[in-house]
């Protein structure tokens, strides 16, 4: 006794802008993406290769990280990252211009230290980036 089954091919039309899930990032092979993590990391670089699982294989990657108006750049080359620390992915236009300036990861380090300074002398205090602020004790 033999038995055939038929099972229908799905057709993926990769035209179309309502793609479900991971596979919409498939139009974007090759292209220079900005993926933000869910630690808060932003991560440019060009989208290699994707799984179904949106684990994503990106290529002359940097990490930028922001502080008001500066920024600066760690070069990691290629990363493997894992897609359940995906909160956004996206295509990134270079020819629009920020108004960011680029600095030095010194020099972004010492912003960052004049501007908690300048927090805590504002507050009163010091205090951790994470705390809340309060204007009662509870």
């Amino acid at each position: 006794l033999v038995f055939s089954v038929r099972i229908p091919r799905m057709a993926v039309n990769l035209s179309d802008p309502y793609l479900p899930g991971a596979i919409s990032l498939f139009e974007q092979l090759d292209k220079h993406l900005i993926v933000v993590l869910r630690d808060g990391r932003k991560l440019i670089g060009y989208l290699r290769s994707i799984d179904q699982f949106a684990n994503l294989v990106l290529d002359e990657v940097v990490e930028r990280t922001y502080i008001q108006k500066y920024y600066s750049e760690i070069s990691h080359g290629i990363l493997l990252i894992r897609g359940e620390n995906v909160v956004l992915a996206g295509e990134l236009d270079d020819s629009i211009e920020t108004g960011q300036i680029k600095v030095s990861i010194d020099e972004l380090n010492r912003i960052e230290q004049s501007l908690e300074q300048s927090n805590n002398d504002v507050q009163g205090g010091s205090s951790s980036k994470n705390d809340l602020p309060l204007d009662e004790p509870y």
